[in-house]
């Protein structure tokens, strides 16, 4: 059996590179020109996930009856996936809200915990300050995602927007770098 390299890889399939770079930049240009609709795709994305999840988890859930006693638990996370999705699909706008909340809360109590553990911890250089500024700033995020959370999704969208076009173009390089390694 022979080693296969990166460059024998890279020569073969050069035109997925190709099409991831196509699908971010597209993506990006979505989430910059038209941020709502690029929201609403990524809502029904996570609808969607929630709803596939959800039945396998019922489906794994009977199939695992006869040997797992505990089966009805994965039921019941499969159930809650199954009506989690019908509620983003239904309620797209609220879903939106809540995952912004949760984020912000995160962003809260996570911030709050790298304060309190900088007292507690010891690196033994001295450089706990950074668990502290990190934890501030997270809380920070966290209170003004909490308060104005629209414009705290728009502007992430965007930012992720503007990532994908970025990633989108370095992956078309890449793809167009691969593709002459075909000539060479």
């Amino acid at each position: 059996m022979g080693v296969v390299t990166t460059g024998e890889v890279a020569r073969t399939y050069w035109w997925l590179v190709l099409v991831r770079g196509i699908v971010a930049l597209l993506f990006g240009i979505v989430a910059v020109g038209w941020t709502h609709i690029a929201i609403l795709f990524l809502i029904y994305l996570l609808g969607a996930y929630f709803l596939v999840d959800g039945i396998m988890g019922v489906i794994l859930a009977f199939q695992e009856r006869p040997v797992y006693s505990r089966w009805w638990l994965i039921l019941i996370g499969g159930i809650i996936g199954i009506i989690l999705a019908f509620a983003v699909f239904f309620w797209p706008g609220g879903a939106a809200l809540v995952l912004t909340y949760l984020i912000a809360a995160w962003a809260v109590i996570t911030g709050i915990i790298a304060i309190i553990a900088a007292f507690f911890v010891s690196t033994g250089f001295g450089r706990e300050w950074s668990l502290v500024v990190g934890g501030a700033l997270s809380v920070i995020l966290g209170i003004i995602v909490f308060f104005i959370p629209v414009t705290a999704i728009l502007a992430f969208v965007w930012l992720l927007g503007v990532f994908a076009i970025i990633y989108g173009i370095v992956l078309l390089v890449r793809a167009f770098q691969f593709r002459a390694l075909l000539k060479a």
